[in-house]
């Protein structure tokens, strides 16, 4: 006769671990997840890293991301729109992207504009990139910014302030 192997059934904390783990950090939907750099409660620690060493923006409940960027040598700001890991660009039909911002006290927008790109396909109305110039990206490090109304996939972001470079996290 040979002899029964018998497999232990998980119990509920087990499942309820893998459950967790498996379910991940929730998605792009808007309101899914929480912050990046966020911990889920049960120690599963989940850091977003922007791709291009720039500021992330988290709109809404991580349901998508910005990252700024700051050229000083030729006071240039780019704004990539990304998913709510920060791993895909996310297109948008935007034709313009407003940013109002605070430096030294004196507040102004900043308007930052499509970015087509042959490589990609990308093209004004239909990109995940925007920039705009300004003379005092050249010298300032640290503003404050806002960004009045964004709407990405059909979700409408209004009111969203950040500092720079600490991002809104």
């Amino acid at each position: 006769m040979k002899p029964t192997l018998l497999s232990p059934v998980p119990g509920p904390p087990l499942v309820l671990a893998l459950a967790a783990m498996l379910a991940g950090c929730g998605g792009d939907a808007p309101n899914a997840g929480s912050h990046a750099g966020h911990d889920h409660g049960d120690g599963h620690k989940h850091e977003h890293r922007a791709p291009h060493g720039g500021t992330a923006i988290v709109l809404g409940n991580e349901a998508f991301h910005l990252e700024l960027v700051r050229s000083a040598d030729v006071g240039l700001l780019t704004c990539y729109v990304l998913d709510g890991h920060m791993e895909s660009f996310i297109r948008i039909p935007a034709l313009r992207l407003g940013l109002e911002t605070t430096v030294s006290n004196r507040t102004q927008t900043l308007e930052l504009l499509p970015v087509a790109n042959a490589a990609t396909g990308e093209k004004a109305g239909d990109t995940s990139q925007f920039e705009g110039r300004a003379e005092w990206l050249k010298s300032t490090d640290r503003f404050t910014g806002k960004i009045p109304t964004l709407i990405i996939r059909g979700a409408t972001f209004t009111n969203v302030t950040f500092r720079f470079p600490e991002g809104n996290e």
